[in-house]
């Protein structure tokens, strides 16, 4: 049986390295280099585009669970992010750059991975191949035609990326360092603003001039990663409220919390690149120097990367996944990633390494797996496959997915508290069973 991974992002690379874990060869296709996008700056795998934090690693955090359970069941990638990790407060961040190195070596080194740098313009419906379609949200023009022509119009919705600064042009006698409520290890730069300050930033930002995208609706622009200026037109305190809040944030100079703040985070190891946390744009590039340089300790900001906005495409999979990420009407192809509507790179690599985890069952023991519906990542995938919601919304890890039925009605820390401890038993007991189902896999 030939496995065609189609995609090198972060789900694709999780299942390819996945399935070399249980001595299964595989191709993956990658179109980068020769078929570029606007957002990718090299070819490696698993680049990650909008930034680089994996949110929360805390378990009274949604993305926090997800992760554990993804770590439950054995993924590659959150391994290799752990090793890559620079310091973010209770978030995982990595230094994007050494993260993509280190997955790309690895798959380049796999005696079970075959490399094809080249674009993928249609399913194989051989019954001899396997398709993982791992392609994310910015699919190629012509795979995206395959796709509609196959199951309908594809979804949409646009969205944003931060800029990244030097670090060195900072100006830190007009900042400070400290994370929220004192809690963590000075993993933040802060840059405070004062009422004058923030009214004049808050005004030029939303009368900035911004970039023309193809097709921009504001209608189809997704919640997480609402542009900053966008933010600031919702009303004069929106970005107060969002994510200049200066909540839990002390100046050591004044020992009080600022009107308004700015947050950089640790782009790399080194912390010589830093992004604006929360600073999502689509001004054009003169207009985020000049704006953004209005933040007083960023009077004479360097800029690594311009802030962008593109395009995503999602399938409707109410109509086309089934639980197991397999296409319905074709038992040997599965999707996984943000291509399903599944929105976040922790989700990318926990669903790339479920679609692996029911490769294998396949090969194997002939069969599929569907997650308990207590997991996180198991009530995400009932979700993007059998909620009925039509067309489909993109979504993130979140306690409102997981059911409540069973729990006792009580005060929400300790119903979000049992359905931690309920879905990590439920994954480890589907993992034991998975392992025990398909015979002798090393973990």
């Amino acid at each position: 049986m030939e496995i065609r991974i189609i995609g090198g992002g972060l789900a694709g690379s999780e299942v390819a390295l996945s399935l070399a874990k249980y001595d299964i060869n595989c191709t993956i296709f990658e179109m980068r280099p020769h078929v570029t996008t606007e957002v990718h700056k090299s070819c490696h795998f698993a680049e990650l585009v909008c930034s680089n934090s994996l949110k929360s690693v805390s378990l009274d955090n949604a993305s926090g669970l997800l992760k554990a359970e993804a770590a439950e069941l054995g993924s590659e990638l959150l391994k290799i992010a752990y090793e890559c990790k620079v310091p973010a407060g209770k978030a995982l961040a990595v230094d994007r750059e050494e993260f993509s190195r280190r997955v790309t070596g690895q798959i380049e080194r796999s005696a079970r991975i075959s490399v094809i740098r080249s674009e993928v313009e249609a399913l194989e419906d051989d019954p001899a191949v396997i398709n993982v379609v791992a392609t994310g949200p910015l699919t190629s023009g012509r795979l995206y035609d395959h796709l509609r022509s196959r199951f309908g119009e594809a979804l949409f919705f646009f969205d944003a990326i931060s800029p990244i600064i030097m670090a060195e042009s900072i100006g830190m006698n007009q900042a400070f360092v400290g994370d929220r409520y004192g809690k963590g290890d000075g993993d933040y730069i802060n840059c405070p603003l004062n009422h004058n300050q923030y009214a004049e930033f808050v005004s030029a930002l939303a009368s900035a001039e911004i970039a023309h995208v193809e097709d921009f609706d504001r209608k189809m622009l997704f919640e997480r990663c609402q542009p900053v200026e966008e933010i600031a037109r919702q009303g004069t305190d929106a970005l107060r409220f969002g994510p200049m809040k200066p909540v839990g944030l002390a100046d050591p100079r004044t020992d009080k919390e600022p009107y308004a703040v700015v947050q950089l985070r640790k782009e790399n190891v080194e912390g010589t690149l830093l992004s604006l946390v929360g600073f999502q744009t689509r001004l054009k590039w003169g207009e985020q120097r000049r704006v953004f340089s209005m933040i007083p300790a960023l009077e004479n900001v360097e800029f690594v990367r311009y802030g962008v906005m593109h395009r995503n495409t999602y399938l409707d999979s109410p109509k086309i996944l089934d639980p197991f990420l397999r296409e319905k009407n074709m038992c040997n192809t599965f999707f996984c990633g943000q291509i399903t509507g599944l929105e976040g790179y922790a989700e990318a690599i926990a669903s790339g390494r479920f679609a692996a985890m029911n490769v294998v069952s396949l090969l194997r023991v002939s069969k599929t797996s569907e997650l308990p519906r207590e997991t996180m990542l198991g009530s995400l995938i009932r979700h993007i496959s059998s909620s009925g919601q039509s067309p489909l919304k993109p979504i993130y890890a979140n306690f409102g997915v997981l059911p409540r039925e069973e729990l006792p009605r009580k005060g929400k820390k300790h119903i979000r508290e049992l359905q931690v401890a309920h879905a990590l038993e439920a994954m480890r007991h589907f993992v034991n069973g998975w392992r025990r189902s398909v015979c002798d896999i090393r973990s």
